[in-house]
Order: C-alpha cells, then structure tokens, then sequence
C-alpha cells in the first residue's frame, strides 16, 4: 500500500483522527488487558498510526520485521509487571499531543513504538 499525499493525511487528521484515536487507543489498552481478547487489542495498536494520520499500515513485508524478538516468556513478563499500565499511559500521552497539533509529531513518534511498550514487540525501526 502507498501512503497517501499529506494534503490528504492532514483532512483525515482534522477530521477524524484527532477524535477517534483516543478512542481506538483506549479500546485497545481495555481488550489488551484481558489477555483472552489481547491479540485484537495488539491488532488495534498496530493500528493507531493509520487512525491517528492514515499513515500506511506496517507490512509483513518491512525488513524490519525480520528483528530477533525476545522470548514470549520475557514478553509476557513484561506485560504484567510493566506494559499493560505503561502502555495506557503512554498511548493516552500519544493522543493528547496529537490533539494539540503541535505535538503532533511526537504523538505519531509514541504511537510508532506502542507495540515495544506494550510487550517489547519489535517491528518498526
């Protein structure tokens, strides 16, 4: 998928994604919490940029995907003692500052990494 113009990223921000993200963001972090429904809240997170700026989804195709993960164990270590509450505080961090427009790139900056913070899930780099 190609990104879309900025003209047409920016419409999308001041109109939908500057409401919605906070949103998506919080549905994520709830179903995340859950652990029975955390792989559709992983899904959403990874699908925050899109939401925020509809920037162009990560592919399974970036050669960044090919980074050596930590173990699951270590993950879900992570998780439960760091990730779930860090997460929820990061991502609304996120959502704040894209609402004041000039945080925006930080914002897009936090919302990039979300998926390491909330169980140091490597994919972007």
């Amino acid at each position: 998928m190609t990104q879309r113009s900025l003209f047409v990223r920016a419409i999308w921000f001041v109109l939908v994604g500057w409401w919605l993200t906070p949103i998506v963001v919080n549905l994520a972090w709830a179903l995340t919490v859950t652990v029975i429904l955390a792989p559709v809240g992983i899904k959403l997170v990874n699908l925050v940029p899109t939401v925020l700026t509809l920037a162009a989804p990560r592919s399974l195709s970036d050669p960044n995907l090919g980074r050596e993960q930590y173990s699951l164990v270590v993950r879900a270590l992570y998780f439960v003692l760091v990730g779930w509450w860090l997460s929820f505080l990061w991502a609304n961090l996120a959502a704040f500052l894209a609402v004041t427009i000039v945080g925006l790139p930080v914002a897009v900056w936090l919302a990039n990494r979300l998926p390491y913070v909330t169980s140091l899930y490597r994919f972007h780099g």
